[in-house]
């Protein structure tokens, strides 16, 4: 057993609303973990890039792959 165990679960119980809510006390600590990375994502920039112009740039690389498999698919077909 870790160490921290007892640690962890201190303060875990600590938190409050555990009779009310139950395991759903935590809801609004992961919505604002997501929020800040998600925040981070887009405006961190590492160099040129960061996160979102990636995604951005795959996402137009693909939909160009598409459409160059639906008009090859389209032009076999006319043949």
């Amino acid at each position: 057993m870790s160490p921290y165990s007892g640690s962890v679960r201190r303060l875990l119980d600590s938190w409050p609303g555990k009779k009310r809510f139950g395991v759903y006390r935590f809801l609004p600590l992961f919505f604002l973990l997501g929020a800040g990375l998600e925040f981070s994502m887009i405006n961190w920039t590492v160099g040129e890039t960061n996160f979102y112009r990636t995604f951005k740039r795959r996402q137009a690389k693909n939909y160009v792959e598409e459409q160059q498999h639906l008009q090859a698919r389209a032009a076999n077909n006319t043949n």
